[in-house]
């Protein structure tokens, strides 16, 4: 149901999804989850935690973060050395927290790659869960609310990016990860997330990185811009904002080296792939890109 509420936010129309959709996110929230090992980010003293978690479907997501925080997910056997901080998306108004974030980690942890899931924070919507998922009925009739997407990353999501990188790097070595190989990946605003620290961290940028279903609009590549790994859908509406794929067109003009996949269909927010559609089995590819590159070099 989110996607639905980010076309409408972010084109200014409204689509043909009805109210029979509304189920797909609860009316109810529930109970913070276990989340093992989780690392408190840096936040100005008095900020209060105003999390709100809730059901999107059958996964678990999580709005109006205001303290952010790093879980790590890491390899149990097979260790290439590798880190990939992960960024889930959800229009910088909540977190898809559940299906853009701990599978995928998991799924990384699983090939060896030590993963960090990055709960950044997200712009301020009602407390009341009742009064939000009206307000995204509103919204998918094309009514405006009290809330909207930003074009681009909001700072305090970007400074958690920034600040998630220099955590892990300061702790790779108890990590059992390699600083120089640390990298970020992030879906939909976690990929406008990935591709502001690639454009604008520095010295601090990731090793690598990959924005997947993110802004497709171009961007100002440094020099030292860092390998980047590109995935989306023909169908996906970010597409429909841009002409072409700018975002693959300045990466090449800046001759920073880019792999990119476009997919016959598969919409926004397919994950890690779905079933039976031109995204299944993607991650494997991205698998084999992080090897193509050297950045899975053999257990630490």
């Amino acid at each position: 149901m989110i996607r639905a509420v980010l076309t409408v936010l972010l084109l200014g129309v409204a689509t043909p999804l009805g109210a029979a959709q509304l189920p797909e996110m609860g009316r109810e929230t529930i109970p913070a989850p276990a989340q093992p090992g989780v690392i408190a980010l840096p936040f100005a003293p008095g900020i209060p935690d105003r999390e709100v978690w809730h059901m999107d479907g059958s996964l678990r997501a999580v709005r109006n973060v205001t303290r952010a925080t790093l879980t790590p997910v890491l390899p149990t056997h097979g260790a290439t050395g590798a880190a990939v901080i992960v960024a889930p998306g959800g229009g910088f108004l909540g977190l898809a927290i559940e299906k853009e974030g701990w599978q995928v980690a998991r799924w990384l942890a699983d090939h060896g790659i030590a993963a960090f899931v990055l709960k950044y924070r997200v712009l301020p919507t009602p407390t009341s869960q009742p009064e939000f998922v009206d307000q995204l009925a509103r919204a998918i009739r094309g009514e405006k609310v009290g809330f909207a997407m930003p074009e681009d990353t909001p700072d305090p999501a970007y400074a958690d990016g920034l600040a998630a990188l220099r955590l892990v790097r300061a702790k790779a070595q108890s990590y059992g990860v390699d600083p120089k190989r640390v990298g970020f990946m992030g879906f939909s605003a976690g990929g406008f997330l990935t591709r502001s620290l690639a454009e604008r961290a520095g010295a601090d940028a990731p090793a690598f990185a990959a924005p997947i279903y993110p802004n497709m609009t171009a961007m100002r590549v440094p020099a030292t811009a860092p390998p980047m790994f590109v995935a989306v859908a023909a169908d996906d509406f970010l597409l429909a904002r841009v002409t072409g794929t700018p975002l693959v067109d300045s990466y090449r003009a800046a001759k920073r080296s880019i792999e990119f996949h476009l997919f016959a269909s598969g919409g926004h927010g397919f994950a890690m792939g779905v079933a039976g559609t031109p995204t299944e089995g993607w991650m494997d590819q991205y698998l084999r890109w992080l090897g193509a590159q050297g950045f899975l070099k053999g257990t630490q």
